[in-house]
């Protein structure tokens, strides 16, 4: 059987094989797998079927988005009554702001990847 590629986005992790090429959906489950709680990433449903892997980590990183822009934008209000100096108050404002900069390319990643398990059909 001819093996099909799908054009990579520039959002592709570079942990997962091209769409189409020997044995990417399983580069992809395991790349998925890293991005969910351990307990999720052991199911057999979502082993089985990378779509549902997939879904979950995209709503796993959205968590984690509304997550780090709450501890972003109440952090210059919260963290003085914790005793936190201006300078480290700063750095971790910069931490955040850098987190949800990685945040929002994994969740494109992880898009990208879902579109192409479902155009190559991998639900088993």
């Amino acid at each position: 059987m001819p093996l099909t590629t799908t054009r990579i986005s520039p959002d592709w992790p570079c942990q997962v094989k091209a769409p189409g090429s020997y044995d990417w959906e399983r580069s992809a489950t395991k790349w998925l797998r890293g991005l969910v709680p351990a307990r999720y990433g052991s199911y057999p449903a979502l082993i089985r079927h990378p779509v549902l892997l997939a879904r979950h980590a995209q709503i796993q990183v959205q968590q984690e988005i509304r997550v780090v822009r709450t501890a972003l934008q109440t952090a210059r209000a919260e963290l003085p009554r914790f005793g936190v100096s201006e300078s480290t108050i700063e750095h971790t404002i910069k931490l955040y702001a850098a987190e949800l900069l990685q945040l929002q390319h994994i969740a494109r990643s992880v898009r990208a990847v879902t579109e192409a398990l479902v155009e190559h059909g991998t639900q088993r």
